[in-house]
């Protein structure tokens, strides 16, 4: 591959997905977009280059931005934000959401489904404390291989091994073979939807919760304090936003600030979010009723 072509497709990558690559990434185009090229037909990553400058090559755009993305999950990630869920914004939620018992949660890059049907066991965990509640959880992502896998929730041995606690297992999926299926209600609990976090977050409404984890790493600093102050827009002004361990708002946004004591959970600052507490606006089908 030349410096041109590396050039071509750092550019290419950045600009459709916000992917940035160093300039010592170049082994790791070649391994992940070789196998691309070769499905393809074509003999060669400059083969490949030359067929992406043609802006009609849609689908081999979006099986290159697929193939660069990194998909890696797993259920209860890291734990504490989801002791932040369980502990500080369920609880809350439940009080300022009483009037008209609606909940809105965005998992964005949710990759293979872990995260929101994480919550959704939260959610089913809480019992009688939601009856006659609509939850909506949306989950998005820029791979529709990844969204193809969430929707049909079937992970295998080692997936379930990562984080599942082995009551919820027992509880929440049924075992054929080596691979296990989460149960339809839970599955029904989720909506899917390709999405791209570098376009308009117009489409999806307004938000009660947004988790968006280990997603921003992979952005130059311009396109974080961009996601995050639209994120601020698309929220409630009493809601929260919950950040991996290695990301922060820090020097990027003034739409939220940290919440106390509480690592990688963020609120929106007041006056920056839009729209009201007590007036959603969804754009998808009915959530789940408890």
């Amino acid at each position: 591959m030349s410096p041109a072509e590396y050039d071509f497709l750092r550019q290419f990558l950045k600009t459709r997905s916000g992917l940035v690559l160093s300039n010592e990434k170049q082994y790791l185009i070649e391994s992940r977009l070789l196998p691309v090229a070769r499905k393809a037909g074509l003999a060669s990553i400059a083969a490949l280059v030359s067929k992406l400058r043609d802006p009609r090559e849609t689908l081999l755009a979006d099986a290159v931005v697929e193939a660069m993305t990194t998909n890696e999950s797993f259920f209860f990630r890291d734990k504490v934000p989801f002791d932040h869920f369980n502990q500080l914004m369920l609880p809350q939620m439940l009080e300022r959401r009483s009037a008209r018992r609606q909940l809105r949660i965005w998992c964005a890059a949710a990759s293979t489904g872990q995260e929101p049907y994480s919550i959704a066991m939260c959610l089913k965990e809480m019992g009688p404390k939601l009856a006659g509640w609509r939850v909506e959880i949306i989950g998005t992502d820029i791979s529709n291989e990844v969204l193809d896998r969430a929707k049909a929730g079937v992970y295998t041995q080692f997936e379930v091994q990562r984080g599942l606690p082995i009551q919820n297992l027992l509880k929440y999926f049924t075992q054929t073979g080596d691979q296990w299926t989460i149960s339809a209600e839970l599955r029904s609990m989720v909506q899917w939807r390709k999405f791209n976090l570098l376009d308009s977050f117009a489409s999806l409404g307004q938000f009660d919760i947004v988790f968006c984890r280990n997603v921003l790493i992979y952005f130059d600093q311009p396109t974080k304090a961009d996601i995050l102050n639209r994120i601020g827009k698309a929220m409630a002004p009493d809601g929260y936003m919950v950040l991996g361990a290695a990301e922060t708002v820090v020097g990027l946004s003034d739409a939220f600030k940290p919440v106390a004591d509480r690592r990688g959970l963020y609120a929106p600052t007041a006056g920056m979010a839009t729209g009201s507490a007590t007036a959603a606006a969804p754009r998808f089908a009915a959530g789940s009723a408890f």
